[in-house]
C-alpha cells in the first residue's frame, strides 16, 4: 500500500530565526520509527517531517492508502484538519505521538485509528486491517513500549532528509531507553517502567552514523538518559572515536556527578538539559533531598556551575504555578538562581494538565480545576490550563511576565554571552531570546484578563464560550487548513479522562 507518514514538529508557519534553525532537528524518533517499520512490511513509504517552513497543504500526498500523523498537544487542530482533508480522499488516518496517548477519546472523533504505545504489531495489524472506523475510531495499544526498535540504518533516508532541512546544527534523533526511574507527578513518563533497549544495536548505530555522517549530533530522545550510567558511556566510548560525534541529552541533575561529567566531556556531550522543575519539590531528581527554598537554589546553582564547567551547554527546566509554590518567593528564587548561573539557560514551563498523560491529572479533573483551553495553546508556555491553586489569574501572570523579562532581559542576555565560550551555545541563546514573543504574549493575556469580561468569565470557569481572542488565534496559526477543522475540533471536553475513570464508569 502507499503509506504516508507526517511529523508535526510545529502547529503552523514558523517565521522566527530560532526556528529556521533548529525545528527540523526536533523531529520526534517514533514517525520514523513507524516508517522502518512499515517498509520492512513491504509497503511503499513517503515520510514527511513538517517544521514551519514547507507548505503544508502542497506537502500531503494525494496518493495515499494510509496516513499516519504525529505531533504535540499543540498540533492536535493541525492534525485533526489534515486528516479530514485525506479521509475526504478514501484514505485511514491513524494518529500516534504524544497528542494520542494524552486524548485518545478526542482524537477517535478524527481519526481511523488512534495509538497509545507503538510496536512493530501494532503497525502490522492496522496494516493489514486498513479499514474507515467512524464515527469513532479503534484506540490501540501495545501492552508496553517496544523492547526493540528498527536500526539507524533502516531509518536513514528519513533521517537524511531531515538532516538536508538543518541549515547550520544538524542533529540525529536516537533513543536508548524508554520510561523513567522518577514519578514526577506531571510527566508523561511518571508510571511507564524504565527499560533499557538493546545496547549492542545502539552501539551499531553509532558506529553507521561515524562512517556517514561524522560531526552530526546525536540526540538523545531518552526521558531521562543515562540511568545507566557505566552501560551508556562504556557503549558511547566504544563506538565512537573521540571527536567524531557530538551529543545532547535530558537527565537528571542528581545523575550529573562531577566523575560522570569528565566521562560526558571526553565523549563529545555539548548539552545538557537538567530539570530543576520545583525548589519545594522533586529534590530526589536534583540531588538536592533535603533542601528546600533558597538552600536548594543555592545548592543546584553550584551544581549547574560545575557542569557548565565541562558542558558547554546547559538548559535548566522549571515548571511554574505547581501547587507547592505560593506568593512571590518561587518567583524571586528563580531570578536568584538565574543570577548566580549566567551560563545556563532557563526555560520555564506553566503547570498544565494534558488528559490522561499522567495520574496526578484525574485529582485536577474531580477537583474542578481544569479549562477547556483549544488544543493549539497547550504547549506550556502559551496558556496555564490548571486553575491555580494558590494564585489569582493576574497575579499568577504578572509574576510570570516578571520572571520571564527578568530571564531575557538584554542585561542577562549578555552576561549569559559573556559567560558562554562555545560559539553555537552563544549563537543559539542569543536568537532564542531574541526570537522569544512570550513576554509580550503575557502582556497581552494580563490586558485581556483586565478588560475582556468573555476572557474573565472563560479563565474563571463560568463560562466554557471560547473568547473572540483563541478563535482568531487558531484561524490565523492554520491558515488554509482552518476550512478543514472538522465540525466541533475546537472544543474538547477536558474532563474525558476522569468519565472514563473506573470511578466514573461505575457510577453510571
Amino acid at each position: 500500500m502507499r503509506v504516508t507518514i507526517i511529523d508535526l514538529v510545529i502547529e503552523g508557519p514558523a517565521t522566527d530565526l530560532f526556528s529556521r534553525a533548529m525545528n527540523a532537528n526536533f523531529a520526534s524518533i517514533m514517525p520514523q520509527m513507524a516508517a522502518a517499520w512499515c517498509e520492512e512490511l513491504g509497503h511503499d513509504v513517503h515520510y514527511e517531517c513538517y517544521t514551519g517552513f514547507e507548505d503544508l497543504t502542497g506537502m500531503l500526498n494525494e496518493g495515499a492508502d494510509v496516513v499516519f500523523l504525529s505531533g504535540f498537544t499543540r498540533s492536535a487542530l493541525t492534525a485533526y484538519a489534515i486528516s479530514n482533508l485525506y479521509r475526504k480522499r478514501g484514505a485511514v488516518t491513524v494518529l500516534g505521538g504524544p497528542h494520542a496517548r494524552c486524548y485518545p477519546e478526542d482524537a477517535a472523533k478524527y481519526f481511523d485509528y488512534v495509538l497509545g504505545f507503538t510496536d512493530r504489531t501494532v503497525i502490522e495489524n492496522i496494516l493489514k486491517e486498513c479499514a474507515p472506523h467512524r464515527p469513532e475510531g479503534l484506540i490501540i495499544s501495545a501492552a508496553k513500549q517496544p523492547t526493540t526498535l528498527p536500526s539507524l540504518q533502516s531509518r536513514w533516508r528519513f533521517v537524511a532528509a531531515n538532516l538536508a532541512k538543518a541549515p547550520l546544527m544538524k542533529v540525529v534523533p536516537m533513543i536508548a531507553s524508554t520510561g523513567c526511574p522518577y514519578t514526577c507527578a506531571f510527566c508523561i513518563d511518571s508510571t511507564v517502567d524504565y527499560q533499557p533497549l538493546g545496547f549492542a544495536q545502539m552501539e551499531d548505530d553509532l558506529r553507521f552514523l561515524v562512517k556517514n555522517a561524522p560531526g552530526v549530533k546525536v540526540g538523545w530522545h531518552d526521558p531521562n538518559f543515562g540511568v545507566r550510567f557505566d552501560d551508556y558511556l562504556s557503549a558511547i566510548e566504544r563506538a565512537v572515536p573521540q571527536g567524531k560525534l557530538y551529543h545532547i541529552a535530558e537527565s537528571s541533575l542528581a545523575l550529573l556527578s562531577e566523575p560522570n561529567l569528565k566521562r560526558l566531556n571526553k565523549a563529545g556531550f555539548e548539552a545538557i538539559l537538567p530539570g530543576v522543575e520545583s525548589w519545594y519539590d522533586f529534590g530526589n531528581k536534583s540531588k538536592a533531598k533535603a533542601a528546600n527554598g533558597e538552600a536548594k537554589v543555592k545548592q543546584v546553582a553550584e551544581h549547574v556551575n560545575m557542569i557548565l564547567r565541562y558542558i558547554p551547554f546547559v538548559q535548566t527546566n522549571f515548571v511554574l504555578g505547581l501547587d507547592s509554590d505560593e506568593g512571590a518567593e518561587p518567583f524571586e528564587l528563580t531570578k536568584k538562581f538565574i543570577d548566580l548561573v549566567p551560563g545556563a539557560y532557563p526555560a520555564f514551563s506553566m503547570f498544565t494538565s494534558y488528559g490522561r498523560a499522567a495520574p496526578m491529572n484525574l485529582g485536577l479533573q474531580k477537583a474542578g480545576r481544569v479549562l477547556p483551553f483549544p488544543f493549539l495553546f497547550l504547549d506550556s508556555t502559551r496558556s496555564m490550563n490548571v486553575r491555580p491553586l494558590n494564585y489569582t489569574w493576574d497575579d499568577f501572570y504578572e509574576k510570570n511576565t516578571d520572571l520571564v523579562r527578568h530571564a531575557w532581559s538584554g542585561s542577562r542576555v549578555w552576561k549569559r554571552f559573556l559567560a558562554n565560550k562555545h560559539l553555537t551555545t552563544r549563537f543559539l541563546n542569543v536568537i532564542r531570546a531574541a526570537s522569544s514573543t512570550r513576554v509580550k504574549q503575557q502582556k497581552e493575556l494580563r490586558e485581556l484578563l483586565k478588560t475582556d469580561l468573555s476572557m474573565k468569565r472563560y479563565y474563571a470557569g463560568e463560562s466554557t464560550v471560547l473568547p473572540e481572542f483563541y478563535r482568531a488565534k487558531i484561524e490565523k496559526s492554520l491558515g488554509p487548513l482552518y476550512a478543514a477543522l472538522p465540525e466541533g475540533a475546537i472544543e474538547h471536553d477536558p474532563y474525558a479522562y476522569l468519565r472514563s475513570s473506573p470511578e466514573a464508569v461505575a457510577a453510571e
